[in-house]
């Protein structure tokens, strides 16, 4: 004889309430409380009371329809926030006057009376456990209660859950294209939408299976491992040995202090030779402003190294410069299409001044496709002037200008000399770092914010491997690379297949505000009033709710991976292992099959009952862990980022038949005439 669920829960929610008594008012954020809600909430909690429906018994569901990103899972977050809401959910005397004077004229004092003693106390609360892989349709959350207050809750709860498992959902992906031996940052707090958004991506980032976040607050909130660099301000904030105030450094080991910068000097000389790159070709600055650094982290040693360009200019001088503003800022974003050679966007116009000597001053221009001299040198002569080789046979020969360098097809010599971007950083990182492996220190590795990602990595990785060699310092070899500069989902596939040698990818824009879809679409449905199932139909069937209090399972092959998630009226017994269940397409009768499961897990749990939390809630890298374990129960087909295979949901034999009696009951009857 099957039982109710809900008369389990209860017996469950007294059990667990001691061991869970005032967890949620941890960290909790002031700005989620009853207000935090749509008026129209209010204005029908009213109306119920009006029409006399205070003790009216209420099931809402929480689901969405469709997975984000164009993939076929979801990760479900943001249920500790619910509960922490709940267990805080009261109208403040200030709430009630800031309503008596918002709500039009002629609401009874009486109702504010009772707005004002409502709680959450009389809730029951099921829900999926958090950090676990979720699919369309299968309430993430069921809400039980008296229809006044469980109306109140929509809004909040809505909020509280969309974005947190989009977050989770994004990052999870991210997690998933990188590796499992690449260390993932989040950098998005600049660039996400206000200070809760910012918070929240850090603390879902994390969820989703990143390392660590720039987020000082979110750290400090969240216990989430804090990790940052310097800005390109830091390098270009020094023009000169002259400005650095400290110079000398103690041994870690001996104490004996040396100057830093004279040892770096000598390091950049010998180096020069080893890396065949001219000291000349390196910023002064830039070394001076690394010194620094390293002087006051001398453990902790990270450094930029593309904040100057080397550029040919006139008569075959090599200047520096800083690279363009669009690329200073701190995470890399922007600037990315005139010089990211990963993407495969075309690159716009570009134009240089040819050297030929004619009447008229021609120009080197990139139209799309082709790189075409203008110059009145006959076909096929070559002429150099001033680093730059051109003629007119140069036409439909498909090569890339970058800056005042022509490239060609061959492109690990081609991009020697997009190298030049950061190898004054490089040179100069090194010197530092050797000074500082003088001095009993090891540097941790370097950062790129722009240019050819992969192409800049091997050239890194393939330096500390000569430095590494050439002095006998084996870890130099394992210094950390890290890149930014706008990277997505895609930068990443793409960088995979050009075998890049990054340790550290930190991701802010695309990440944070989860650019490819802003909003996972959760909605909040009534289900059940007064043990009375209640439909919504639509001519969209997608829009179509199922009806009823409902229990939900997820059923597992003998490989291991989950094979179908099952819903079922409260009423029905539970699908058992080994016995055949007969799984139906909600709404097209022809989809059905059965299954006979290994395993079969209850997907809900009760969480809030009798006004408290009545479930051990876990900690944020518990849920973190629980994030890949859920992944690895669903087949890698599912997970792809190309054409993912979809999931299925379906529902017993005897919720397909109750859902379609119910829709024939409620659905109008047309007349033809």
């Amino acid at each position: 004889m099957a039982t109710d669920s809900r008369e389990d829960g209860k017996f469950l929610c007294r059990k667990m309430m001691a061991r869970c008594s005032g967890h949620c008012n941890e960290n909790r954020n002031s700005v989620v409380q009853p207000l935090l809600t749509d008026l129209y909430q209010i204005t029908m909690a009213y109306a119920y009371w009006k029409s006399g429906k205070t003790e009216d018994q209420s099931v809402f569901d929480l689901f969405f329809r469709t997975n984000p990103f164009q993939g076929e899972f979801t990760i479900f977050a943001g249920l500790e926030e619910c509960l922490k809401f709940l267990e805080n959910f009261h109208y403040s005397d200030g709430d009630i006057e800031y309503l008596k004077q918002t709500l039009p004229d002629g609401i009874e004092d009486e109702f504010f009376e009772y707005l004002g003693q409502l709680t959450a106390k009389d809730v029951v609360l099921h829900a999926i456990e958090e950090g676990s892989v979720v699919f369309p349709r299968v309430p993430l959350i069921k809400v039980e209660g008296p229809l006044i207050v469980v109306q109140l809750l929509e809004t909040t709860l809505l909020t509280l859950v969309n974005y947190a498992s989009l977050m989770a959902t994004n990052a999870a992906r991210y997690r998933m294209v990188a590796g499992k031996n690449i260390k993932l940052l989040e950098f998005g707090l600049r660039r996400a939408q206000g200070p809760d958004g910012g918070l929240s991506a850090s603390k879902y980032s994390y969820v989703g299976g990143f390392d660590g976040t720039s987020n000082v607050l979110a750290g400090k909130l969240f216990d989430i491992p804090v990790k940052g660099t310097h800005a390109h301000a830091y390098i270009t904030s020094f023009t000169g040995f002259s400005e650095l105030k400290t110079r000398t450094l103690r041994h870690k080991v001996t104490g004996v202090p040396q100057d830093l910068l004279e040892l770096s000097i000598r390091h950049r000389e010998a180096l020069s030779d080893v890396l065949d790159i001219n000291t000349e070709e390196s910023s002064e600055g830039e070394l001076a402003a690394m010194v620094s650094f390293a002087i006051a982290f001398p453990d902790g040693f990270m450094a930029l190294v593309d904040t100057y360009d080397v550029k040919s200019v006139q008569n075959g001088v090599d200047k520096l410069h800083p690279l363009n503003g669009e690329m200073n800022g701190h995470s890399g974003h922007g600037g990315a299409q005139s010089s990211d050679i990963n993407s495969n966007s075309i690159m716009p116009n570009v134009a240089i001044e040819c050297n030929h000597k004619t009447d008229v001053k021609p120009k080197l221009t990139y139209n799309g496709d082709d790189v075409e001299c203008k110059c009145r040198q006959p076909s096929g002569q070559l002429e150099d002037r001033g680093g730059t080789r051109c003629c007119s046979s140069m036409r439909n020969s498909r090569k890339i200008l970058v800056g005042h360098v022509v490239l060609g097809r061959n492109r690990m010599n081609l991009l020697t000399n997009v190298g030049k971007s950061f190898r004054s950083g490089l040179l100069n990182f090194c010197a530092v770092a050797l000074a500082l492996n003088d001095q009993g220190y090891r540097a941790i590795g370097i950062r790129i914010d722009s240019g050819d990602l992969a192409y800049l990595s091997c050239l890194a990785r393939q330096t500390f491997e000569q430095v590494s060699t050439r002095f006998r310092i084996p870890w130099f070899n394992t210094l950390t690379i890290v890149a930014s500069n706008d990277i997505n989902e895609d930068t990443i596939i793409s960088l995979n297949e050009q075998g890049h040698k990054i340790d550290c990818f930190g991701i802010g824009t695309h990440l944070v505000t989860c650019q490819r879809q802003p909003a996972l679409g959760c909605v909040y449905k009534l289900v059940e009033i007064n043990n009375q199932a209640r439909i919504k139909l639509s001519q969209d069937v997608e829009k179509v709710t199922m009806p009823g209090s409902k229990n939900a399972f997820r059923l597992f092959g003998a490989d291991g991976h989950a094979l179908i998630d099952l819903m079922q009226k409260v009423s029905e017994p539970p699908p058992e292992v080994g016995q055949k269940v007969l799984c139906r397409h909600p709404f097209q009768e022809s989809k059905r099959a059965y299954v006979i499961p290994s395993r079969v897990e209850c997907l809900y749990k009760v969480y809030w009952c009798e006004g408290r939390v009545c479930q051990p809630l876990s900690r944020l890298d518990q849920i973190r862990d629980r994030v890949q374990t859920s992944l690895k129960a669903i087949r890698n087909d599912h997970k792809r980022t190309l054409n993912p295979t979809p999931y299925k949901v379906a529902v017993s034999d005897h919720l397909y038949n109750f859902i379609h009696d119910l829709w024939l009951q409620n659905a109008p009857i047309g007349e033809l005439s």
